[in-house]
């Protein structure tokens, strides 16, 4: 998929492509606010999210100084992030650079964003099951019980600070 961002032809600011995505992102120029979540695997964000950013990223995408956006407003975009992994494995994964990357390219485009993750996370109910003698599932379990609710409290304060942002941002307007 490649979209051409001709001057004034039918694909500028928007994604070429018509298909079953086309309402939703139609709807997200709306948006006051965006945030996605991915789980990490192999080091980096599903293949279902990478292909979601570049039909919702690309199009407002321009190779200009002065006009660093197509994207119609600024809107804070957030990144939350599960991961089986824990945060001191970052550096073995690039992790930082990927998450960093993923902002850059958002607050380019949509003019802020932040991300969040949620590490060392429990995979599965019953880890018999799998060949995960890697982990504990005591300890996995206890993680899940004591730092995941803290971690779904973060990404709610992130939702929050969104909210005030575009508040203020529409009274400043």
């Amino acid at each position: 998929m490649f979209c051409l961002q001709i001057k004034g032809g039918n694909s500028y600011g928007k994604c070429s492509i018509k298909d079953e995505l086309t309402p939703l992102l139609d709807k997200l120029k709306g948006a006051d606010a965006v945030i996605l979540g991915s789980p990490i695997y192999l080091g980096n964000s599903t293949g279902e999210m990478r292909s979601f950013m570049e039909r919702y990223v690309f199009p407002f995408l321009v190779y200009s100084t002065d006009l660093p956006s197509l994207y119609p407003k600024n809107i804070p975009v957030g990144f939350i992030y599960t991961m089986g992994i824990k945060e001191e494995n970052f550096d073995m994964f690039g992790l930082k650079k990927t998450i960093e990357l993923n902002e850059t390219i958002a607050k380019r485009i949509f003019g802020y964003s932040e991300s969040m993750y949620s590490t060392d996370t429990y995979q599965f109910e019953d880890y018999s099951k799998y060949v995960a003698d890697r982990f504990d599932p005591v300890e996995k379990a206890n993680r899940r019980k004591e730092v995941f609710p803290q971690d779904c409290e973060k990404a709610f304060k992130m939702g929050a600070r969104f909210v005030k942002r575009q508040k203020a941002a529409k009274i400043q307007n």
